[in-house]
């Protein structure tokens, strides 16, 4: 048996999984999906989500998206997500290229370029804004990248900007777009993500419980708050305590999740109380 057929779940309410289904809206989530859609929406161009992690960067980016494709003709959206340091600028062009539906993308760069540009101007002409959503962005560490980058924001229609990239990646993606400073002359809107608060803790562990099917307490106030103590607010780290929880509740036939199993688990993890 499962720990969810144990306690009447539909599905795992802590899944390490992104479904924008158990987004959480927290003030400083919806904070941050708030402010990027408005960027969005203005052509401010470039836009920086920093945050460390395990914060939820990669939970909003998939919920933006989400929610910008929901909108039908409004925008024409894309996330890349970055796996390696290695990638090279002509990659990452094309990429933007076929996310914005180039067809048969150039092997020469300036030909490449070109073909955006004509997309660009073909989506903003069909009233759509082009979005480029960029996870792990980190990852990008070469000055060619962020020059390339620069030049696609460089181009604009009679009063505003034709593509719009955002940028999530922890506090070192800073020190890389140093690289080129006039890139973060460009930047529209930063917005840095911080940990949860006891609050939004215990909201959030309940808001994924109920998504997931629960009908009745799983997890007690209490055992929330020490979740909190030893996750410190870290989405992550709560997702971790609260799925390790639900386990060791089934395996020593528990109803509830209460303090002390918290305690079990968070030393099993090697985690300790502020």
């Amino acid at each position: 048996m499962s720990y969810e057929q144990y306690f009447g779940l539909r599905e795992q309410p802590f899944a390490i999984t992104p479904d924008p289904k158990f987004f959480y809206e927290s003030d400083q989530h919806m904070g941050a999906l708030i402010r990027i859609q408005h960027a969005i929406d203005t052509a401010k161009g470039l836009t920086i989500v920093i945050g460390d992690m395990g914060l939820g960067k990669t939970f909003i980016s998939r919920k933006l998206l989400d929610k910008l494709q929901s909108e039908d003709g409004r925008y024409e959206a894309a996330l890349l997500i970055v796996i390696h340091h290695e990638i090279s600028a002509a990659w990452l062009l094309k990429k933007i290229a076929v996310q914005l539906g180039v067809e048969a993308p150039a092997e020469d760069k300036s030909t490449l370029i070109s073909q955006i540009c004509k997309k660009l101007i073909e989506l903003d002409e069909a009233g759509k804004r082009a979005v480029i959503l960029v996870d792990e962005a980190h990852m990008l560490q070469t000055q060619e990248i962020y020059e390339e980058l620069r030049g696609l924001l460089n181009v604009e229609g009679t009063s505003h900007k034709l593509l719009n990239i955002v940028l999530f990646g922890p506090p070192e993606l800073e020190r890389f777009m140093q690289l080129d400073p006039p890139l973060v002359s460009r930047i529209g809107l930063k917005f840095t993500l911080r940990p949860l608060d006891e609050k939004s803790t215990i909201g959030y562990i309940g808001h994924r419980l109920a998504v997931s099917g629960a009908t009745r307490e799983i997890i007690t106030r209490e055992a929330c708050r020490s979740v909190f103590q030893y996750s410190r607010g870290t989405p992550r780290l709560i997702n971790a305590l609260c799925d390790n929880a639900l386990l060791e509740a089934l395996l020593q036939k528990k109803v509830l999740v209460e303090p002390a199993l918290i305690d079990q688990v968070a030393s099993d993890l090697g985690l300790k109380k502020e």
